[in-house]
């Protein structure tokens, strides 16, 4: 049965630095990375991706912030691990701890832009990993963290003039089949300057551009739409589960973050590396926003309406809600398919588990009342090729995972 792991840390989540700080009380030792060392005292990363999550929770981020900020935290990790061990040269403990605080300058820089009322907590949290062997901090972990920090405050740079906080002016046509919000009172479209956005990698937002979905009131639209509507009268327990622990809506990690710490546990199960965990959270947390820009760029060319608009008898699972954005294509999809990608890429013993995910994540929108087949279809092959494109870009060593 699946279970979100995050669910059973939430108490510690009021102490911020749960995840990061070695001498904390949620500082297990999790696994070893392949120098041998505990995780308090080897990875760095997935510890501040943990933090990262737990602050998404605490601050109710929605879907579309989530997967604007994960990046921007997994992209400064790795660069900060490539440029300080290019600059250190070192090897041995040196070079664990050059790789710590590397990781620790570049996630308090970003993390605190993020959640400015959390700076303090942040810096006391890098002073924690800092002091965490004995003695004082390691010479090589304040040369990291130094770099960190200048590669941190690159990537805040980058976010402040990305597009994401452009104003929405994003506007539905009017008619048969198009979209109309369903918020009391109605509300512009939830993502509305996301084509708009800087990708990580795509060469635009149109790149991977779907197909139009089948015409309303066509035989096609018709068949998709009496699926629906016969998911919603016959709706099992089953179903009405599938559908909650997929809902990922603001108050939890979401569906980016819940992504991101499935790689975290491959990453601690196979004992990567600091730079190949960075690596990892990086490729996958940008591919799964590129996803997402090329997913609304799609939505917001199509305007499509959403079935319980379409069919008024159909319902929609509570826990579930509403999205206040366009049906066509699914986000869940188009997301979860990217980050299954990128993770078989580095995984690929784990094809076919993260497969399997991916069609329970877009069975689970339909089993909730709020998409048709197509738009699951049409998602996951969105998601699969921006993926397909991040991979090979990120391969060629030239690319924005790439320092310079």
């Amino acid at each position: 049965m699946n279970t979100h792991p995050w669910r059973f840390g939430l108490a510690a989540v009021a102490t911020l630095a749960i995840a990061c700080r070695p001498d904390g009380p949620s500082a297990p030792v999790l696994s070893t990375s392949r120098l041998g060392l505990p995780f308090a005292e080897g990875l760095s990363s997935p510890g501040w991706q943990q933090t990262a999550r737990n602050l998404v929770v605490l601050a109710r981020l929605g879907p579309i912030p989530a997967g604007h900020a994960y990046p921007l935290l997994g992209v400064a990790q790795y660069l900060a691990v490539q440029r300080a061990e290019a600059a250190a040269d070192v090897g041995g403990r040196a070079l664990l701890e050059t790789d710590r605080g590397a990781v620790a300058g570049a996630s308090v820089a970003v993390l605190s832009y993020l959640f400015p009322s959390q700076a303090q907590a942040l810096e006391d949290s890098v002073a924690a990993q800092a002091n965490a062997g004995p003695g004082d901090p390691h010479p090589a972990f304040l040369a990291g963290e130094v770099i960190g920090r200048e590669v941190g405050a690159e990537i805040v740079a980058r976010a402040m003039a990305d597009g994401f906080t452009n104003p929405n002016t994003a506007v539905p046509p009017v008619g048969p089949g198009y979209w109309t919000s369903s918020a009391i009172p109605p509300q512009p479209v939830n993502g509305g300057q996301l084509p708009g956005v800087l990708p990580w990698f795509l060469t635009s937002a149109s790149q991977f551009r779907p197909a139009a979905p089948p015409a309303f009131g066509s035989s096609e639209f018709a068949a998709a739409l009496a699926e629906i509507r016969q998911i919603s009268d016959t709706r099992t327990p089953e179903q009405v589960r599938i559908a909650m622990f997929w809902a990922l809506n603001a108050g939890t990690i979401t569906g980016s973050g819940y992504w991101l710490e499935l790689a975290s546990q491959d990453i601690m199960e196979h004992g990567l590396s600091e730079r190949e965990a960075t690596h990892v959270f990086a490729l996958v947390s940008a591919t799964m926003a590129d996803a997402g820009i090329g997913c609304w760029d799609a939505k917001l060319t199509y305007w499509f309406i959403r079935p319980w608009k379409a069919d008024l008898a159909i319902t929609v699972v509570p826990a579930v809600g509403k999205p206040n954005h366009p049906s066509y294509p699914s986000g869940h999809s188009c997301v979860s398919a990217s980050a299954a990608e990128v993770l078989s890429a580095f995984f690929p013993e784990e094809r076919a588990d993260l497969e399997a995910k991916v069609i329970e994540a877009g069975l689970s929108r339909m089993y909730a009342g709020i998409h048709y087949r197509f738009d699951i279809e049409a998602g996951q092959a969105l998601g699969r090729s921006v993926a397909r494109f991040t991979i090979a870009a990120d391969a060629s060593g030239n690319s924005v995972l790439t320092p310079h």
